[in-house]
């Protein structure tokens, strides 16, 4: 069995949220409630729930694009919450991320090689010539071509502004890559490449995945693990065979008796 590469214990995510009839009140709501996972280097960890279940909070924390109230996010053993700057912005090349919008992700005012090409630039990796053959050929891998560098993201359809993005998240080479519903806007036809394409390039890069979803009939295809949100709590976790075909938590059970078709052995 792989090594853990990425490692959550006890994640605490608290906002504050206004209440009352003006405003003038405040509640506490808890994204994350004490929430651990661990990735397996080289497979794909799915975590799966409802909107508002805290997976989405939960990716941001994983990155460090929200700090956490308590608990730890371990690295390859390293604890991003205490590393210097320095030493987290060097780390974050080998975290990446693909977001669900793949519009909205895009800056429309940057054309498909800067966008792509970002990350090399702010991370000084390699001349501007080695950059833009790097950008190429990820472009080239994702299906698109070196023409396409020259457009912007408005010219392009929403599976194409989906490769794009991952083309932008895999250019650095990362170990890790959360994707968080990255494909839930798109048609399902479309969902079927983007999928493919994305366990293609895990094999060929040797990537591992957080995979964040709703839509267990999606996450049965393309993960090995998975853990099962409610109301910022992991309520059950283990591999996807197991929690296909024989979930314990009733919540669970829920969740995959309403995809169609789906008989459930309740546990």
């Amino acid at each position: 069995m792989s090594e853990d590469i990425l490692v959550a214990r006890n994640l605490v995510k608290t906002y504050t949220q206004r209440s009352g009839r003006f405003g003038f009140g405040s509640t506490q709501v808890r994204a994350l409630n004490d929430v651990s996972i661990h990735l397996r280097a080289g497979t794909t960890l799915a975590v799966v729930g409802e909107s508002g279940s805290g997976k989405s909070t939960l990716a941001r924390c994983l990155l460090q694009l929200q700090p956490v109230d308590s608990g730890e996010v371990l690295f390859e053993g390293r604890d991003l919450a205490k590393l210097e700057p320095t030493e987290l912005r060097d780390v974050r090349k080998n975290l990446q991320m693909v977001f669900q919008d793949p519009f909205a992700s895009l800056n429309p005012r940057m054309r498909v090689g800067e966008i792509v090409g970002e990350g090399l630039l702010i991370h000084s990796l390699g001349s501007i010539a080695e950059q833009q053959k790097k950008v190429v050929a990820m472009l080239k891998r994702v299906g698109l071509t070196e023409a396409d560098m020259q457009k912007y993201p408005h010219e392009f359809s929403g599976g194409q502004r989906q490769r794009i993005g991952i083309a932008r998240a895999l250019v650095l080479n990362p170990q890790v890559v959360v994707c968080d519903e990255p494909v839930s806007a798109l048609d399902v036809s479309i969902q079927a490449q983007i999928l493919l394409l994305l366990k293609e390039l895990q094999q060929e890069m040797a990537l591992s995945y957080i995979f964040i979803s709703h839509d267990l009939r999606v996450v049965r295809h393309i993960a090995d693990d998975m853990v099962v949100m409610y109301q910022g709590q992991v309520v059950e976790q283990g591999s996807v065979v197991d929690v296909y075909t024989a979930p314990k938590h009733s919540y669970t059970q829920n969740l995959l008796a309403a995809i169609p078709g789906k008989k459930v052995v309740n546990g």
